[in-house]
């Protein structure tokens, strides 16, 4: 299996943020880690494995990306403006930095798929609803998507923003909304152990209820917040979605 990293100072986040590469064809994926993990914690617990058919068939070229959420959402010190300001930086990393250097490897496809799990799935979410020009399938698995437990009383502008459970019901006609109703929304999780299924009924509520194309996934008790579930899920959904048209 081919396999390439990057390494390069980020401008907006003004740190060193790291990218890999599994695949030489196919739809590029891009998955971002759980809270606490780094841009090749997928291949650590397997779900590279997991991919590996779709990899290996030219179907899908899977990326990895870092995240800032153990020193912003999941820092019990930083102050709650903290948080968001630095969520808001890292939006403009995805939107500056890393989806351009992925267009430039990725020579023949325009629209990228996003997935993640636990906190990764609130990332891909993310940035399917504010950058949907980018995308046309979010695969959101065990999500955590409601941070207002995490912010006290203060609410500020990087959160709204960052906020799709906050933004989307007060999105109007705009080219942003018309790309949502072209992206498919794949929201899945299962009620078993550590898992939260009412954060993703809601959220599926939100983007049905600006026209986007959602399946909601509901999977029995065995389905845990774990990877064994998430491994499970995400070489199905895209089998089932990758090479669908928009």
């Amino acid at each position: 299996m081919e396999y390439k990293t990057w390494r390069w100072r980020s401008a907006a986040l003004d740190r060193d943020m790291d990218l890999a590469r599994w695949g030489y064809f196919g739809k590029p994926v891009l998955l971002f880690p759980t809270a606490g993990g780094d841009f090749l914690e997928c291949e650590r617990f397997l779900m590279i494995r997991a991919l590996a058919p779709l990899i290996d068939a030219g179907r899908i070229k899977v990326y990895a990306c870092g995240s800032i959420s153990r020193e912003g959402w999941m820092n019990r010190t930083a102050p709650p403006w903290h948080k968001s300001w630095l969520q808001a930086r890292f939006d403009e990393y995805l939107v500056t930095e890393l989806l351009p250097a992925i267009r430039a490897d990725c020579e023949g496809y325009a629209l990228f798929a996003a997935a993640g799990a636990s906190l990764g799935a609130y990332n891909a979410v993310n940035a399917g609803c504010k950058h949907p020009e980018w995308f046309d399938l979010v695969v959101g698995m065990s999500g955590t998507y409601d941070f207002d437990r995490w912010m006290g009383d203060h609410r500020d502008l990087n959160y709204y923003y960052n906020q799709p459970l906050a933004f989307l019901p007060n999105l109007g006609p705009s080219t942003q909304l018309d790309d949502l109703q072209k992206t498919r929304f794949v929201i899945a999780t299962g009620t078993g152990r550590w898992e939260a299924p009412e954060e993703s009924e809601r959220l599926a509520g939100v983007l049905r209820a600006k026209g986007a194309p959602v399946n909601l996934e509901l999977w029995g008790p065995d389905a845990d917040h774990d990877w064994p579930t998430w491994r499970t899920m995400l070489p199905m959904f895209l089998d089932r979605f990758a090479d669908g048209e928009r």
